[in-house]
């Protein structure tokens, strides 16, 4: 592991030095296009394209300002630190939903992420990636993609039954699992495979656990099934969302506890068995057969019309571990935090916001100043649907 350029000629050693996949990473992650990071610092846009190429390489005083601008320190753009290959496109939710610039965005904090990964990787020995990788026929039908799912959940040792935690599922099948920073609200869940290591990004502003546990199985079966599949499009999609379903509710399994009419008690009750949200459950019902298209209407405008959050709470998202327990591991063996953020050449500020989109959701405790006692605040009691 380098040793990171400190002291004022840093931007002079960094200069000489220089990492083209550096500065693109730390652009894109300001989500700034060439043209405006090179007004900010007075070149040409042509000039911070030969710079991203390595086509020229860039003065000392032009590191000086590319760091200044992009808020990093100038030994981010040192040669010597790892790059992530990438082996694909990442799959995003849907393309028509961000812009370009929203996606580099948070393909770019990946690589940042990465990159603290790979510097903890050093000490700590992350569990190994197993995540089968299983192909779809030419033209799959559903029932392939279920079968695929079937065969995944197999190889990954998942018995009978529900899934007990997704997303310590991935975790122990080498994937880091975090959420997405404040920057990239609009971006859904997304995963991408950063050289050989999967991570998986999830929107935490679905703080809910049965949609956080869909979101994991959904970007499971792009990991699992779609390494060369163009992103994005509805097929694609759809994919993957069948292989989620079939993950977490096995065809063979819940189909003999469906209910054949709309009995919202039963429903609940699959809710809280199989740890997915209603609107999925009646999803399935009706792919299974169980639900007629009336009543699979039914069901689907009484649950747009209740709006979020469903009713028959499951409680917070499932929460990473795997990035913060690696991390205590290393504090306990003598390496802090501190030495950790200055080996991978990251700006502590953003090297913390990485580990805090990994780290388990901590309880809040909520005080009513209009009441004379402090009692712990209790969900609501469920509105029933008409049956």
């Amino acid at each position: 592991m380098p040793t990171p350029l400190r002291g004022k000629g840093s931007a002079e050693l960094a200069s000489r030095s220089f990492e083209p996949e550096a500065l693109t990473t730390a652009r894109q992650l300001r989500g700034l296009r060439k043209n405006e990071l090179a007004k900010q610092v007075g070149l040409t846009p042509a000039a911070v394209s030969q710079y991203e190429l390595g086509q020229s390489r860039p003065s000392t005083p032009v590191v000086a300002q590319l760091a200044m601008a992009l808020g990093v320190p100038a030994t981010f753009f040192a040669a010597g630190h790892p790059q992530p290959t990438l082996p694909s496109a990442a799959h995003f939710r849907s393309l028509r939903a961000t812009t370009q610039l929203q996606r580099d965005q948070a393909v770019a904090f990946g690589k940042i992420a990465w990159r603290l990964v790979t510097t903890v990787e050093h000490y700590v020995e992350l569990p190994a990636v197993s995540l089968p990788r299983l192909a779809l026929p030419s033209e799959p039908t559903r029932a392939d993609v279920a079968a695929v799912a079937r065969e995944a959940r197999e190889a990954m040792g998942v018995a009978t039954g529900p899934v007990p935690h997704m997303t310590r599922l991935l975790e122990a099948h080498g994937a880091v699992v975090m959420e997405l920073p404040p920057m990239s609200e609009r971006v859904d869940a997304f995963s991408h495979w950063y050289g050989s290591r999967p991570l998986v990004f999830r929107n935490p502003a679905k703080n809910d656990r049965p949609r956080s546990r869909f979101d994991a199985a959904h970007e499971a079966g792009h990991l699992i099934m779609h390494l060369d599949a163009e992103p994005g499009s509805r097929i694609v999609e759809n994919q993957a969302h069948d292989f989620a379903a079939e993950f977490l509710m096995p065809g063979a399994e819940i189909a003999d506890e469906l209910p054949q009419r709309l009995d919202w008690e039963a429903l609940y009750a699959l809710k809280r068995r199989w740890g997915t949200s209603l609107k999925s459950i009646v999803y399935r019902a009706h792919a299974l057969g169980a639900f007629r298209e009336s009543t699979y209407k039914r069901a689907m405008m009484l649950l747009a019309q209740n709006g979020d959050p469903e009713p028959c709470d499951l409680g917070p998202r499932e929460a990473p571990l795997l990035l913060e327990k690696a991390v205590r591991l290393c504090e306990q063996t003598g390496v802090s935090f501190d030495e950790l953020v200055a080996r991978s050449g990251l700006p502590f500020e953003l090297a913390n916001e990485v580990y805090a989109t990994a780290t388990m959701t901590r309880p809040r405790l909520s005080l009513d100043a209009s009441t004379e006692s402090a009692a712990a605040e209790t969900p609501a009691a469920l509105q029933l649907f008409p049956g």
